[in-house]
């Protein structure tokens, strides 16, 4: 018999206790109680939706503000580390590191666009998708010419830049400030 990991939704919401470790257990300490694993102690998973919702609910918070709270759309585009991630009612659970970027949000013909300097996404299978960004700004309220000024600026700190510190703080700077340059220049 070949052992196959179930899926998440083959899994029962409830916690079930294994029944060999507790059978095995009773037979070595009869005495004590089995011990209880993390699960035992964790909020019942939410039920799988029997069908795709329509819509997907973002909530996208900034440490100071809330951005979109319980915001019903129809998809958002973030910036992954790992490449630009849309997501769509029914996504996959997904947890996602954010890199500087542009944060697409769609709903219906109207598309708001953030940049993001980084933060983290989740995106749970009940069509609910959690962004969590260190600072946001809406794309219409960047001024193209102050970003080539950091960058300039940036990029000489980068040359100049003599202790790790402060090589690793210029090339932050940079990184940011080209992923801004990108956004703005599509």
């Amino acid at each position: 018999m070949t052992w196959r990991r179930p899926f998440a939704t083959d899994l029962s919401a409830e916690y079930v206790a294994d029944s060999k470790f507790v059978e095995s257990w009773n037979k070595t300490i009869p005495n004590v109680e089995p011990p209880k694993t993390p699960s035992a102690f964790m909020a019942p998973r939410p039920a799988t939706p029997s069908s795709i919702p329509s819509k997907l609910t973002v909530n996208f918070v900034l440490p100071y503000s809330s951005e979109l709270s319980g915001k019903e759309v129809d998809m958002v585009i973030i910036p992954a580390t790992t490449g630009q991630m849309g997501v769509l009612p029914g996504h996959v659970a997904t947890i996602a590191e954010l890199k500087p970027g542009v944060l697409s949000v769609h709903e219906g013909n109207d598309v708001n666009k953030y940049f993001v300097s980084g933060g983290f996404a989740f995106v749970h299978a009940n069509s609910l998708a959690d962004i969590i960004a260190i600072e946001a700004v809406p794309l219409d309220r960047i001024d193209p010419n102050l970003v080539q000024k950091g960058l300039t600026e940036f990029t000489q700190k980068l040359s100049t830049a003599s202790t790790d510190v402060e090589k690793a703080e210029a090339q932050i700077g940079v990184d940011v400030h080209s992923a801004l340059n990108a956004a703005l220049t599509g």
